[in-house]
């Protein structure tokens, strides 16, 4: 099994990243990070650079959060995945077998998180997976 969590360094992420870490230990399971890369839908030479540049962020958010997890002895894999958030972290909690998948909220209310289609209200109507919704500090 391994936790999943969704990590784009927004505040929310972070604060999510330090109980996805401390859920791993307490489990002693790989964390594994995702990054929902997806572009926009057009063609071309633009988007090509936007997916490049989408892929890029993804990766280096990622190699922090994997900074944090090293030092608290946490295995981790690494996933940057060509689609929007929440579709990659089931994608991945399906393929790791996730325990949970974890995710960091804005402090949106839940009727603009459902007009707005905000991953962590899309996770808990979409996902199989137990799924942790850790809230911004006030």
């Amino acid at each position: 099994m391994s936790v999943v969590l969704g990590y784009d360094e927004s505040p929310g992420a972070v604060r999510a990243l330090h109980v996805a870490v401390e859920v791993s230990a307490a489990f002693d399971e790989p964390l594994v990070l995702v990054y929902g890369a997806a572009a926009p839908g057009s063609l071309g030479e633009e988007a090509t650079a936007h997916r490049d540049a989408l892929r890029e962020a993804g990766r280096t958010a990622l190699s922090h959060a994997v900074q944090i997890a090293d030092e608290a002895g946490v295995r981790t894999t690494v996933e940057v995945i060509d689609q929007k958030p929440a579709e990659a972290l089931i994608d991945a909690a399906t393929r790791h077998a996730a325990r949970v998948i974890v995710v960091g909220s804005w402090g949106e209310s839940p009727l603009r998180g459902a007009l707005l289609g905000a991953t962590p209200h899309k996770l808990l109507h979409l996902a199989r997976t137990p799924v942790l919704c850790v809230p911004t500090e006030p």
